[in-house]
């Protein structure tokens, strides 16, 4: 519901603008009042409702837009579909704010057409003041807009949650928003809805420029046909005419830096060599690399969109072009799925980025990395990423989990052995896991747990890269990249006397954290993926399940949170995901939440309902993460700051002593 005393709400309003109360509200909702104060002339406290393009105006805006909103179309449906909740819309806006689109249920149609949440509606901050679309347009960035953040006191009792969807040329040609009435921080949504986004605007280039060639391209192979790759479309002479955000990124470029561009000055190669080995390679990625650099990459040319209608029936100007790949649809979370697949979701972390492109640079060059992380937290995964992306990916990637062998068989798995080396050895002998990654990447998991013994056996093969079998003097050259990881801190044990020092130094050319799944921004994504993996892409999600999902600290990580999805598929048994599904996480606000609200109860009793929920809520999150304010901050996408001023309005104490 709205807030009861619309005067309040405009005392605080104008109490934020003059400057008295900052730490009130978020930065962005801070620099939206005062806009709308000063220069929209408007009144937080008066009613207003924002005005409908008439019968004439409204089908010219559709009509010009027809584009945008037949890419959306389908997109948007789907997302409301995943979401699993009937007191939502999801809604689609031009630069104006005038709606062209809406997704939703009859019952929230209902409640929100009084408001002036319907076709045609102009929802700019002019006319309605903050809210999500309209100051999405205005930030030209996503934007949350919770409840009491709305500028006109009328509609505090809608939560709004916006991106910007760009066009071809990088401008800005819509916005995407759900709309709800939840009092829950919307965090996971801001994911969703730019994972959508990044999906129209793939429709919007498709659309376009169906006479143009697509250039589909991603440093990982697995990712070229799927939501993260890059994508470049170029005319019959190679010139570029667009590319979608995840080339920019890829390529560490501006659309107009990009377009006009001839494809061979961003790739050693030109669009015919590269349709050529497209066609040879049956339309499945071939490598490539970044014009004047060592950046290698992975790509598929193809022909316009329009010939290969035809290409079962006709033979086109360049090739022949038979039928693409067989790739499964799954919204949101598609992806190719190789031999022992990598998740999407699991690299889009920031900071997991960051370590991922650190690795590659140092890998290629052959210094040895350590990886540090928790157990379950993906430290064969990114190994195996990073020998994907390095010069040796044509090369075999051997594993091994030290912590799992006995101490008497990790010597012959890592170095082999002779027939009849020891009793029960194989009668041909056996090849060690050392000289079987010869040309590839050996993947030491757990290393912290090598007998001491077999360190110093270890060190000798990485000074000398010849490897001595059991049972035999004759040495073996061999040539690896080694990764090593473990979830213990080998410094320490180096200090203990329980670690070599000398071969600490040689493993840690350089040394990674990788951080647990809690403190990772791309949970929402990993769960999407994850249940795709589970044949569920489709499965809407309710709300509570998802707070559930995403507040939760997976003291199992990644290992943990694939075992609770797939049973929770189980139990639901096609039905959406609910709390009731997911028994082993407990209920969604524990004992310790419960009495920590209890003990504080009569230190908050001023405040609203609302502010007493919000405040339970953060209050979880901060006994998650242990009350790491960084962790926090970074786990609900907002600044320190602005989670001290959030921290300080609802009272909640900055120090902890729990």
């Amino acid at each position: 519901m709205p807030i009861s005393d619309p005067l309040e709400h405009a005392h605080r309003v104008f109490d934020v603008v003059r400057g008295g109360m900052l730490h009130a509200t978020s930065d962005a909702v801070a620099q939206s009042w005062a806009r709308c104060v000063r220069e929209h002339g408007l009144d937080p406290s008066q009613a207003r409702r924002p005005p409908v393009l008439s019968r004439v105006d409204l089908p010219t805006r559709l009509r010009r837009m027809a584009s945008v909103i037949d890419c959306a179309r389908y997109e948007m449906t789907t997302l409301y579909q995943q979401l699993g909740d009937p007191g939502l819309a999801v809604v689609l806006t031009d630069t104006d704010g005038v709606i062209l689109h809406m997704v939703t249920s009859q019952e929230f149609e209902r409640l929100a057409q009084p408001m002036g949440l319907e076709l045609g509606a102009v929802w700019s901050e002019a006319e309605v003041g903050t809210n999500g679309m309209g100051t999405c347009v205005v930030e030209a960035g996503p934007v949350v807009v919770q409840q009491a953040d709305h500028f006109l006191s009328q509609y505090t009792g809608l939560t709004c949650t916006a991106v910007p969807v760009h066009d071809p040329a990088g401008e800005m040609t819509a916005v995407l928003d759900v709309s709800s009435r939840s009092v829950q921080p919307q965090n996971h949504l801001l994911v969703l809805l730019a994972m959508t986004a990044r999906m129209i605007e793939n429709r919007l280039i498709d659309t376009r420029f169906r006479d143009a060639h697509p250039i589909h391209f991603h440093s990982r192979p697995e990712f070229v046909y799927t939501l993260h790759e890059g994508k470049l479309v170029v005319d019959e002479d190679g010139r570029i005419l667009a590319a979608n955000h995840s080339a920019l990124l890829q390529l560490g470029s501006t659309h107009g830096e990009l377009r006009g561009a001839r494809l061979e000055q961003i790739f050693q190669t030109t669009l015919d060599a590269m349709l050529e080995r497209s066609h040879r390679a049956a339309f499945h990625p071939v490598v490539t690399y970044r014009a004047n650099a060592a950046n290698r990459f992975f790509a598929v040319a193809r022909q316009p969109a329009r010939e290969e209608d035809f290409a079962r029936n006709a033979v086109p100007a360049r090739v022949r072009v038979p039928a693409p790949p067989a790739v499964p649809a799954l919204p949101h979370a598609a992806r190719l799925r190789p031999a022992r697949a990598i998740p999407a979701a699991t690299f889009g972390d920031p900071r997991l980025l960051a370590h991922l492109a650190t690795a590659r640079r140092v890998v290629n060059g052959g210094t040895p990395l350590l990886l540090r992380a928790e157990t379950g937290a993906g430290k064969e995964v990114f190994a195996r990423a990073v020998h994907a992306s390095g010069h040796r990916a044509d090369g075999p990637f051997v594993a091994i989990n030290c912590a799992s062998l006995p101490e008497t068989l990790i010597e012959a798995e890592l170095f082999g052995y002779r027939a009849g080396a020891f009793t029960g050895a194989e009668k041909g002998g056996r090849r060690g896991k050392i000289v079987q990654s010869d040309g590839g990447t050996l993947f030491l998991d757990e290393i912290g747990d090598m007998p001491l013994p077999l360190q110093a056996r270890l060190l000798r093969v990485l000074d000398e890269r010849m490897v001595t079998p059991l049972g035999t003097d004759e040495a073996r050259a061999v040539d690896f990249q080694l990764i090593s990881a473990s979830h213990r801190n080998l410094a320490d044990m180096v200090g203990e006397g329980s670690f070599r020092e000398d071969l600490y130094y040689r493993l840690a050319g350089i040394e990674l954290q990788i951080p647990p799944l809690r403190e990772r921004t791309d949970r929402a994504e990993i769960i999407r993926n994850l249940l795709a993996d589970e044949g569920r892409a489709d499965a809407a999600v309710t709300p509570a399940a998802w707070d559930l999902l995403l507040r939760h600290p997976w003291p199992g990580n990644l290992r943990q949170l694939h075992h609770v999805l797939r049973s929770a598929v189980a139990l639901a048994a096609g039905a959406p995901l609910g709390v009731e599904h997911f028994p082993s996480l407990g209920a969604p606000a524990g004992p310790a939440a419960a009495a920590s609200l209890a003990t504080a109860a009569a230190d908050v009793t001023f405040l609203s309902p609302q502010h007493v929920q919000e405040r339970q809520s953060l209050l979880d999150v901060l006994e998650s993460q242990r009350w790491n304010v960084s962790h926090v901050a970074k786990s609900l996408g907002v600044s320190r700051n602005t989670l001290y001023r959030r921290m300080h309005k609802l009272h909640i104490p900055v120090t902890h002593n729990g």
